[in-house]
């Protein structure tokens, strides 16, 4: 299967050193795309979701290399959002009373810096005609976040309503370790056209309050599957993948409070340069097309949706010792941002995969 995934005549190579360096180009690249989201200030629940729009990229769905691989991601997320996604923090940090009635306006904004970890396991035995892998993520980090909200409204009590106003401006810091994401997929390989599936899920085990501002953890469980598939032409260097999922949120125990179902639709696209050098862009859709839930919803349905695209640029290196080393730089800047903060975000991966074995050197005459 993996010699399939030869890059052809890219950059004028010799095919021995193009069949040699492809294999360990497509192991290198998909590390970044078998992680799991950290989620420190996104969509549903007060703004905050499972998943980590642009976690997939460019050659998603294409073969590795059997055995271990490892890839380090350090991730920066400068964001804010509005009124709607202030009020929702501020309901359940600030426990507004049930029986108000009226309107919260304000702002949050959040800085987060956190470094995933993944290791991941590709078994050289096929399973259901196809490659086999496993994996566990997980991360330190610091998250920073700021709020500010203003309530205008009545208390309904039993002798009547009172009026109720009130202004809060809060800065909370945390720093430690995220939720772990375990995951598993299979992926498919048939000439220029690659095909995957895979499962993975949130295992709330992070720093998390319900009373703080700032968390690493999202304080409940998900479950997370989809599809994916990646064009990759070794004649001509082009690529283009994409990945489709659907997110289950379990609901929070400690805020009774149930996020919908979540769609993302991660894309990537490159172009080889040469055997070590690619350029391309990267982008994301994300919406949430299940309505939030529970008793401890105070905010009604609450669907959220953001959109992402920006530039991308990688660099394969030989590592040693039988690896293949991958540095890979990308950045998204968002906009369409409904019921969820938006801003940048800047991406710097740096991967460990086994090298893809050498090209036999045929005998002359």
């Amino acid at each position: 299967m993996f010699e399939k995934v030869g890059f052809g005549k890219v950059g004028g190579f010799s095919a021995a050193k193009k069949k040699a360096w492809g294999g360990a180009a497509v192991a290198a690249l998909i590390l970044t795309a078998v992680c799991v989201s950290p989620n420190a200030a996104r969509a549903d629940e007060g703004g905050i979701s499972f998943w980590l729009p642009g976690l997939f990229g460019s050659l998603a769905a294409a073969p590795q290399q059997p055995g271990w691989s490892f890839a380090t991601i350090n991730y920066y997320d400068s964001v804010s959002a509005g009124a709607s996604v202030a009020g929702a923090r501020d309901f359940t940090i600030n426990g507004v009373p049930a029986n108000f009635s009226g309107k919260i306006s304000g702002s949050v904004h959040a800085n987060i810096d956190i470094g995933l970890m993944n290791a991941t396991y590709v078994f050289a035995t096929p399973v259901l005609g196809g490659q086999a892998s496993v994996g566990l993520m997980g991360f330190p980090g610091y998250n920073h976040t700021s709020l500010s909200a203003s309530t205008n409204g009545v208390l309904t009590l039993p002798g009547g309503s009172i009026p109720l106003s009130r202004t809060v401006n809060l800065s909370d810091s945390t720093g430690g370790f995220g939720d772990l994401y375990p995951q598993a997929s299979l992926r498919w390989n048939a000439g220029v056209n690659n095909f995957m599936t895979y499962i993975t899920g949130d295992v709330p085990v992070g720093d998390y309050n319900s009373a703080n501002l700032a968390n690493l953890g999202i304080g409940h469980g998900a479950i997370d599957s989809g599809a994916g598939y990646t064009y990759f032409n070794p004649e001509t260097g082009h690529e283009f993948s994409a990945v489709a999922g659907l997110t289950y949120n379990f609901i929070n125990p400690d805020t009774q409070y149930q996020s919908g179902v979540d769609f993302h639709l991660d894309w990537g696209a490159s172009q080889f340069l040469s055997k070590q050098l690619l350029v391309g862009l990267v982008g994301y859709v994300y919406r949430e097309i299940g309505c939030d839930s529970g008793s401890g919803d105070r905010v009604g349905c609450f669907q959220s949706q953001v959109f992402g695209v920006g530039p991308q640029v990688g660099y394969l290196f030989p590592a040693g010792g039988g690896m293949q080393g991958y540095l890979n730089l990308k950045g998204y800047g968002e906009f369409g941002a409904v019921n969820r903060p938006d801003g940048f975000n800047i991406w710097l991966t740096f991967s460990l995969s086994p090298a893809a074995p050498p090209a036999p050197v045929m005998a002359k005459g």
